[in-house]
């Protein structure tokens, strides 16, 4: 199949009104404008369902970026979240505290392990991971360390601020900005079969150079195309970084909140982080917001009489009202029965769908945890090329949203998608793999 005219994922022939207004003024993420020009006006979402300004509906198979995982505009949370704005809408969080922030931290203790103590609040997955690298870093100042470097894997992402660029491995994002960055080593991830050589390099870094922090996405590297590695890998890097006095960030922003089948991915591990950065599904999709969460010991080395050794670090929008009411909600639900028995049904789709795919020839690289699952085609690509835009504008056509990572194609969807919509996933996937 030829290409090489395809330059938008976008299905209607004739530009909507929508669609024009939005060419006049707005830049999109992740987009080069002048080989995707053309975006998709989204008028209404309902559950897992999208719907477009020409009333066509699409399955919303990662969940607008791993957001919106008890589905959009869930009443449970939109009633809770409209009752709380006629009460308390904004408030200076430095010198004031509310009862939606104070609630929402008891709520998340309960289902954080259990080493976690403190949260500090932020706007975003790449603020929350910021704040980790701050403290890991500040950390070992605070307490006369001369603690500088930040250990991080290879492959990883983190968000697109100066820390968590620096951290981020994926050098299509960090290019223009690598002679502005701190200073990182890396590390492989463990896979199981390399978890020796790992844990020798690891001891290496740990040698030669002063190392502050480990930051990590736990078990799943989102941006590396939702690439995998093994828990007992991972605790065993923990435990030696633990050992030295190396803050271990988790990086939690996509992992966190069921998705791996447990609350957050570190439960999978003995050893646990000293520091979690959540974002994304924490307000359930609804309102932007992030905690980044410490132990005790982290929060006790910025603990004193000197105003210096605080963390300096604020947002004007810091645990705002509505979106901890948005978050309070969301951990209800996710502690419910039917969630809970909805990530098991899922996973289960997922594992039935997998033995029916995975000895396809063009399926090669199969995974899963939880809700999420992955597969590479034995396709070569681009990331952002022309065959992936191809295979984009082929799942919209289908009625389903998906976005592939290169040749990855991986489903995360809400946890409320039912069997139809999860067939319909399905089917868009098996249908894909003909176009080859």
């Amino acid at each position: 199949m030829s290409t090489s005219n395809i330059k938008s994922p976008i299905i209607n022939s004739e530009l909507s009104d929508l669609t024009k207004r939005d060419q006049k003024h707005l830049w999109h993420p992740l987009t080069q404008h002048k080989l995707s020009s053309e975006m998709l006006p989204i008028v209404k979402a309902k559950g897992a369902i999208l719907y477009d300004d020409m009333g066509k509906e699409y399955v919303d198979g990662i969940a607008s970026w791993y957001t919106s995982m008890y589905g959009h505009c869930n009443p449970a949370i939109t009633a809770k979240v409209a009752a709380q704005m006629q009460e308390l809408d904004q408030v200076v969080f430095s010198g004031f505290t509310h009862e939606p922030a104070i609630k929402l931290s008891e709520a998340l203790i309960e289902i954080l392990p259990s080493n976690q103590k403190k949260l500090f609040f932020s706007d975003n997955g790449s603020t929350a991971t910021e704040i980790g690298i701050k403290m890991a870093l500040q950390y070992h100042h605070n307490l006369g360390n001369d603690r500088k470097v930040m250990l991080a894997f290879e492959e990883g992402f983190h968000g697109d601020t100066f820390g968590a660029m620096s951290v981020s491995g994926l050098s299509v994002y960090n290019g223009a900005f690598e002679d502005h960055f701190i200073k990182v080593v890396r590390i492989p991830v463990p896979t199981g079969d390399n978890n020796l050589e790992v844990l020798e390099l690891l001891k290496s870094r740990i040698s030669e150079y002063n190392l502050a922090g480990f930051i990590y996405e736990p078990l799943v590297q989102g941006a590396a195309a939702m690439k995998m590695h093994d828990p007992n890998g991972l605790n065993e890097i923990l435990k030696i970084c633990k050992a030295n006095d190396i803050i271990c960030v988790a990086d939690e922003v996509m992992t966190g909140f069921g998705k791996t089948g447990k609350n957050f991915a570190s439960e999978y591990m003995e050893e646990q982080p000293d520091v979690i950065c959540l974002s994304k599904a924490l307000t359930a999709g609804l309102l932007p917001m992030a905690i980044t969460t410490c132990s005790q010991k982290v929060y006790d080395a910025f603990y004193a009489d000197e105003i210096s050794k605080g963390l300096f670090h604020g947002h004007t929008y810091s645990a705002n009202p509505l979106s901890c009411t948005a978050a309070i909600a969301g951990i209800e639900l996710l502690r419910s029965e039917e969630i809970q028995n909805n990530i098991l049904r899922i996973t289960k789709s997922h594992q039935d769908f997998n033995a029916k795919i995975k000895d396809h020839p063009k399926v090669t690289n199969v995974r899963q945890l939880g809700v999420i699952y992955a597969f590479d085609l034995n396709v070569k690509m681009e990331r952002y090329g022309n065959v992936r835009n191809m295979l984009f504008k082929h799942f919209m056509e289908s009625g389903v949203f998906l976005r592939p990572l290169g040749s990855t194609i991986y489903i995360l969807a809400p946890f409320v998608t039912n069997e139809q919509e999860l067939k319909k996933i399905y089917n868009s996937i098996e249908a894909a793999l003909e176009l080859f």
